[in-house]
């Protein structure tokens, strides 16, 4: 896979480590935290903002299901006690007494109620919340879509396809989750806390305290724990990426690692960070797993004592049995909440983090502004002028200096030089994916920045050396550029980009489906699709960088002749290595650090007898095979060539 091809995702760590995701995995994985935490928020809060009734009714239906869950134990140890206490009774011997059972199915017909409408104030809440948290998401999607449009190339050349992806699915996944179940959960978990401690209060204040007493130190044992496996977290995100990274290059460059033989090289390299990886994983899991024991041991000391105080009461100070079985089961709840909330803020650390990178790529510089009143060139020629342009990727390394170029309509302007000389930087600018540093581009005595910049695009057509080719049909590739394209204007382009033949010879011919690598149909097959696109797009400008690279000399000579036909009538730009397919262009620049260093026609050039002669001759000199892999090292003047 070539490296402008290879997309890595880098995906977040998955929260939780502790079993189900829970408290222990908040506690012991370090969370990533936003450079500007309330400036992120801020911006998160706007998007939320158009759905604040639909949260004000989450909120109510969540406090609604909270409270009749918690009141429940309350209700449920009333009967208890009347069981108890008419048991006792009648033990006693007292008169008339007995179990009012009665009594009892009342409460629990009245408990089930509770417990019907908690659930049913849950699944609206929830049915809500993801109904805006999609929304949300969807807007925000919308946005750095749109946002992507209008960015410049200047942003892509900065930032990597794995980057850009990352934001826009992992980032964005991350913020929706969030919004759909961590924001409920943290009203739950607080209106829970709340209600648990008045209930208790109200039970017995004595007992409150001791249970109030283990929560410090249930947090000292988790932060003990946490300190160690937090290390072993970063180390075995860090194997993981390295283990991720050496099993995409195996199977990216499967083919040259056989032909070298390096496949016990990759094994062994593989089994290491494995091991390493493995190492990490365990020791991180065991330390995080341990977390929860460990609570679950406090939490049951906490509970024998309070079962102990509780019978203490009853027997000292009448207090209700129902009752002690109610504070046992709020005892039991007050701990979860409390670990949930510590979790939540680790997860919204994370999710502003991820919002402040999304926010970040909404808020790079976009394209230039277009001019209010753009110019429309209703039958354009084709007539470039390049004025006294100047234009650098960084404004402290400036390319091109002061480049001068006229292309009359119908000429073909060939481009040559070595690599990073500015050959594909000019047709860059021709397009306007940058913006100048200063001087003039014109189209037929039209400043290109007062044109509409998609009309401006719409007037060339482009075939480049790297071929690209989307999911779809063969005919659906062909008439990318002329949407809506007859049959017929698709075979015959096919034809002229002798393409047909091969098209034909396929399964399902023009209906064949082209994988997302293309992989099913050979490069060169790419490149005659891509030429084809170019012929039917049937455009007034062509851009033409190296296109027959990848296909055979036979087919070469075809695609010539096509492609002689198609320029015929239109300006066309070349970018050329070949010398032999740019003899009879009508201009050739030669271009060296930006600058162009020569022009003229190739016999112009070679009775001047410098760089391009130069060129030239290394090409195409024959005195041996061993000469001519010196002459394309280097010229008679030793010049390096091997970058042409």
């Amino acid at each position: 896979m070539s490296e402008n091809n290879k997309t890595q995702v880098n995906k977040p760590a998955p929260r939780g480590g502790g079993p189900g995701g829970g408290p222990a995995g908040a506690m012991s994985r370090p969370a990533e935290k936003a450079q500007d935490f309330k400036g992120t928020l801020g911006k998160l809060i706007r998007y939320v903002k158009p759905h604040t009734f639909s949260l004000v009714v989450v909120f109510i239906f969540a406090i609604l299901s909270t409270t009749f869950s918690i009141w429940s134990p309350k209700i449920l140890g009333e009967a208890t006690t009347m069981v108890f206490d008419g048991y006792i009774k009648m033990m006693m011997k007292v008169p008339g007494a007995g179990i009012d059972f009665t009594g009892i199915a009342q409460i629990l017909i009245f408990v089930a109620m509770l417990y019907i409408g908690s659930a049913l104030f849950s699944f609206v809440q929830q049915f809500v919340m993801a109904g805006i948290s999609q929304k949300i998401v969807l807007q925000m999607r919308g946005d750095v879509n749109a946002k992507l449009i209008k960015l410049p190339l200047r942003f892509y050349d900065n930032h990597s396809h794995g980057d850009v992806l990352s934001r826009v699915t992992n980032d964005i996944d991350t913020i929706s989750t969030t919004l759909q179940q961590s924001l409920t959960q943290l009203i739950t978990a607080v209106v829970t806390i709340g209600g648990v401690l008045i209930m208790m209060l109200t039970i017995n204040w004595q007992m409150t305290l001791i249970a109030l007493l283990s929560l410090p130190v249930s947090a000292v044992v988790t932060m003990m724990i946490a300190k160690r496996s937090q290390k072993y977290f970063v180390g075995q995100q860090r194997s993981l990426g390295d283990v991720n990274g050496h099993v995409e290059e195996m199977y990216s460059g499967h083919n040259v690692i056989k032909a070298f033989g390096r496949e016990d090289e990759s094994v062994r390299v593989f089994e290491e960070n494995n091991k390493e990886l493995y190492g990490y994983g365990w020791k991180a899991q065991f330390m995080s797993g341990v977390i929860m024991p460990a609570l679950k041991f406090v939490g049951n000391i906490s509970y024998v004592l309070l079962a102990v105080v509780g019978s203490l009461f009853a027997i000292s100070y009448g207090l209700p049995v129902g009752d002690i079985q109610a504070f046992l089961q709020y005892s039991q709840q007050f701990n979860q909440p409390i670990m949930q909330v510590a979790n939540i803020a680790n997860v919204i650390q994370s999710t502003v983090a991820a919002a402040e990178r999304v926010f970040q790529l909404l808020e790079e510089q976009e394209e230039v502004a277009q001019a209010a009143d753009s110019v429309v060139i209703e039958h354009p020629k084709g007539h470039v002028v390049f004025d006294h342009v100047k234009f650098g990727y960084n404004d402290d390394k400036i390319l091109i200096h002061d480049m001068n170029i006229e292309a009359k309509p119908g000429q073909t302007i060939a481009i040559v030089g070595p690599t990073g000389a500015g050959k594909t930087t000019l047709v860059n600018l021709l397009m306007r994916f940058y913006e100048l540093n200063a001087g003039h581009i014109y189209i037929d005595g039209v400043d290109i920045t007062k044109m509409d910049r998609g009309h401006l695009r719409q007037m060339f057509g482009m075939v480049l050396q790297d071929t690209w080719l989307f999911n779809g049909t063969i005919r659906d590739n062909i008439a990318y550029g002329n949407q809506g394209a007859p049959d017929g204007q698709i075979i015959a382009a096919a034809q002229a980009a002798s393409a047909d033949h091969f098209i034909r010879t396929l399964p399902n011919g023009y209906d064949t489906i082209v994988n997302e690598d293309a992989s099913n149909i050979s490069q060169g097959q790419k490149q005659l699709l891509t030429i084809a696109r170019a012929i039917l797009a049937n455009p007034e400008i062509l851009i033409l960088d190296e296109a027959t690279s990848s296909v055979d000399t036979r087919t070469e000579l075809l695609i010539q002749d096509a492609m002689s036909k198609l320029m015929e009538g239109r300006t066309s730009f070349v970018i050329a290595h070949r010398l032999s397919t740019i003899r009879n262009a009508d201009m050739i620049l030669v271009m060296n650090h930006g600058d162009i260093i020569e022009q003229g026609t190739h016999d112009q050039l070679l009775e001047a007898n410098g760089f391009y002669a130069d060129l030239y001759n290394s090409q195409f000199t024959t005195n041996s095979n061993a000469d001519m892999d010196e002459e394309f090292e280097t010229t008679p003047n030793t010049k390096p060539l091997t970058a042409y």
